[in-house]
């Protein structure tokens, strides 16, 4: 674990040298995997910035981390937004014409928290760092388009969610972080990530490599979990893909 942490801090550091960026901007949400990056990112020695940013739910983890953080390593300065009120008016015009859709709002939201990393991303010279890992975002894409989607880097992007839970433990991260339920921290009701997609992150991995494998499943409750993460993988592909371009080389 300790030759992968430094891979992946090596890397970050080495691309962001590449294109001359002086610092590390990283969305905090009380999350094992946000809490694992803005650590690694930390590791860098550039200067990392954690953004707490709160729409209706205060999450008491994503402030602790920040906090412990900022205590730990003398190159963090963290950021706590309120974007209560913003969010607060584009709801109310969003109601007005009749965009109410509650997913459509938790998808807003995350585009908001994107928008307010990359302002302070570029006021500093920086890069917005991604926390999606291999099985979210690769896997079944669960993920906001142009919202936690919406970053320069992805550090864990090809570390399983065990790999990640893994690290937070290498990292001492704090416990409760570790132990809390996944959550997106998107939906007024609390929904954990599990509510959601209707697995575990266990289950997803495994059924993840028995799709990459091919596997044949026969298992009843096995075949159905697998086939579960495979109609996820389909629906959501659209936003593992470059977007698409009509072609006018015929008319060349």
């Amino acid at each position: 674990m300790k030759e992968k942490i430094e891979h992946i801090v090596d890397w970050v550091k080495d691309y962001a040298e590449q294109y001359n960026k002086t610092s590390l901007v990283v969305g905090v949400s009380g999350g094992i995997d946000s809490s694992v990056v803005s650590t690694l990112c930390a590791k860098t020695g550039l200067k990392t910035i954690p953004i707490v940013m709160t729409i209706k739910n205060k999450d008491m983890l994503a402030l602790e981390h920040a906090w412990w953080l900022e205590e730990k390593f003398s190159n963090v300065s963290r950021r706590i937004i309120n974007l209560e009120k913003i969010f607060h008016e584009f709801e109310n015009a969003s109601r007005y014409l009749g965009a109410d859709s509650e997913h459509a709002f938790a998808n807003s939201r995350s585009r908001l928290r994107m928008m307010m990393l990359y302002q302070v991303a570029t006021s500093n010279n920086g890069l917005v760092v991604g926390t999606g890992n291999k099985v979210e975002d690769f896997g079944i894409g669960f993920y906001t388009k142009y919202g936690d989607g919406g970053v320069d880097i992805s550090p864990i992007a090809d570390c399983m969610k065990t790999d990640v839970w893994k690290m937070a433990e290498y990292l001492h991260i704090l416990q409760d972080i570790q132990d809390a339920a996944p959550s997106d921290g998107l939906w007024d009701d609390g929904r954990t990530d599990e509510d959601q997609i209707g697995m575990s992150y266990f289950d997803l991995e495994k059924a993840m490599t028995q799709d990459d494998m091919g596997a044949i499943v026969t298992v009843p409750e096995e075949a159905r979990k697998l086939e579960t993460y495979r109609k996820m993988k389909h629906q959501n592909e659209h936003k593992m893909k470059p977007i698409p371009v009509c072609s006018m080389e015929k008319f060349r």
